[in-house]
Parts: structure tokens; C-alpha cells; sequence
């Protein structure tokens, strides 16, 4: 059991969990966060409370940031936004097919020795032969210089947006790892298979279809497919109907032709034939 708090380098980014330690960041606050070019300002969104799990393995806060801190975050911000401009004119001068996604950048740090970085992420429709604009961005922003091709996922990962389920993306938020996800997860759960209908930002199949794709399959192994034969408490009939959220089926009765909707574990073999061996 420890404390923990969340914050965030951009508006409607990703998270990061961190233990306080001895601050007591609120929601608004900036912060210190330790990365690997050095403490970073990111803003609390999240507010330090204590939390039942185990926090000894999550960063530790570096405190709160100061005036200096501010200062240079902005001129950080403001040398990420001279980059990005600069790489879309020199893109438009080579005429290549790249769109720039986002653009970070290392401020040259005497303790370290090393100089400034900035990286620009990219995508383009197939690999790009980019030395010349490298070397180009490189005299023009006067420090090195970077590019890195981003996929469909990870471009829409680094600039999020709005699901079509009205969130923020998942990519975006708290997914860290993209997991295979193909068409059959979606013919399993009777989705259409409109390209419109189950793709996401980025283009590619939504992420959330692999979600409920274990519940369905779990179903689907014990309930009886469409089409077969069951007893239910309402009389023989045919099944017509699965609903895996509801976890029950359809069923056309034999006597009236009406329907009912049944439980699977009402009309599954072993569930019935334990009934009829331990009665009551």
C-alpha cells in the first residue's frame, strides 16, 4: 500500500502514475517527472491519494516545478514548434511523401556533455530516402537531427483523438502494447463487416475488438449452435438467437412458434443432464 499520482505531459495524453514521495502534488500543479534526458514539467491530473496496491515499483516524483522549470519547459515547447514548422517547409522544398506527427526535443545539457536532439516522427506511405532533408534540418535548426517512420497505430497513438465510442483513444490513453487483432475477432462477435464500422483512428481493425473476444469464444464452445435442437423450461424448440452479453439464447418454441429467450446454461447438454442426475 502507498501513494500515487497521474500526470501528464499534454492536454489529453497519456498518463503516468509516479509516487509522490514527500510532495503533495493537487490537480493543476506542475511537476517534475524523472525520464531519461533528465527531470521533465509535466501537469497533475491526478492528485496523490493512497492506493492498495504495491507502489514500490512505479518512479518516484522529482518535486514541483519552479519558475526556472517553467521557463524552460516553454522554451522547450517553443523549439518543438520551430522544428515542426521547419521540417514541413523543407518537406514541401524535397517534395517528399512524408506528414510530420510530432516533433520532440533534447535541450543541450553541459552537466551530461551532450548536445541538443530533436526527433521528428513521421509517416509516409513506404520508406522514405530522407538524408538530404536530415542534413538540411540539421544546418537549419543548428543541432542533430533525428526522423523516425511511425505506423498507422503508432502515428495515431502520438497525436490521440476521439474514438467512435466517444473517448479518448485507447492507444492514446492506457494500451502500451499492440496486440494482433484481425477480422475474425469480429465475424465471432457478429459485427458488420463494414471497414467503416470496425476500423479506428489509424485505419486498422479497433483495438477494443479483441476485448470481449475470450467472452465470445467461451461461449460459443458450450452454447448450442443455431439451428440445433434444445429443451427448455417452456418446451422443445429450435435455437434461432445467440446474446453473448446477456449470456442466453433464442429459441422458436415447437408448440405456438413463439420465442423465448433462454439461459445458456439452462439449454447446454451437461448442465441438463447434471439436472436430470441430481434432481431438486
Amino acid at each position: 500500500m502507498g501513494m500515487l499520482c497521474a500526470v501528464s505531459f499534454n492536454r489529453y495524453g497519456r498518463l503516468y502514475y509516479l509516487d509522490p514521495g514527500e510532495f503533495s502534488p493537487q490537480v493543476g500543479d506542475r511537476v517534475l517527472v524523472p525520464t531519461d534526458d533528465g527531470p521533465l514539467v509535466a501537469e497533475c491530473v491526478w492528485a496523490a491519494q493512497w492506493v492498495t496496491e504495491d507502489t514500490s515499483g512505479f518512479p518516484r516524483l522529482v518535486g514541483l516545478a519552479g519558475d526556472e522549470d517553467l521557463r524552460q519547459d516553454e522554451l522547450l515547447r517553443q523549439r518543438k514548434a520551430e522544428a515542426k514548422v521547419a521540417a514541413k517547409r523543407l518537406i514541401r522544398e524535397h517534395g517528399l511523401p512524408m506528414k510530420v506527427v510530432a516533433v520532440d526535443h533534447v535541450a543541450e545539457s553541459a552537466q551530461e556533455g551532450t548536445g541538443a536532439r530533436t526527433t521528428i516522427y513521421f509517416t509516409a506511405p513506404h520508406r522514405v530516402d530522407f538524408r538530404a532533408l536530415v542534413r538540411d534540418l540539421g544546418a537549419t535548426l543548428h543541432c542533430r537531427v533525428e526522423l523516425r517512420q511511425l505506423s498507422a497505430r503508432d502515428s495515431a497513438r502520438v497525436q490521440g483523438g476521439i474514438g467512435s465510442c466517444g473517448r479518448d483513444l485507447c492507444c492514446a490513453t492506457f494500451l502500451t502494447d499492440f496486440e494482433p487483432v484481425t477480422i475474425r475477432m469480429a465475424k465471432d462477435q457478429d459485427l458488420p463487416l463494414n471497414p467503416l464500422r470496425i476500423s479506428g483512428a489509424c485505419g486498422r481493425l479497433m483495438c477494443c475488438l479483441k476485448y470481449e473476444h475470450p467472452l465470445y469464444q467461451k461461449f460459443h464452445e458450450s452454447a448450442p449452435p443455431l439451428g440445433s435442437r434444445v429443451s427448455t423450461p417452456d418446451g422443445d424448440g429450435r435455437v434461432v438467437g445467440h446474446s453473448v452479453p446477456r449470456d442466453s439464447v433464442t429459441v422458436r418454441l415447437d408448440a405456438d412458434g413463439s420465442r423465448c429467450s433462454c439461459s445458456r446454461a439452462s439449454v447446454c447438454g451437461p448442465r441438463q443432464a447434471h439436472d436430470q442426475r441430481y434432481p431438486g
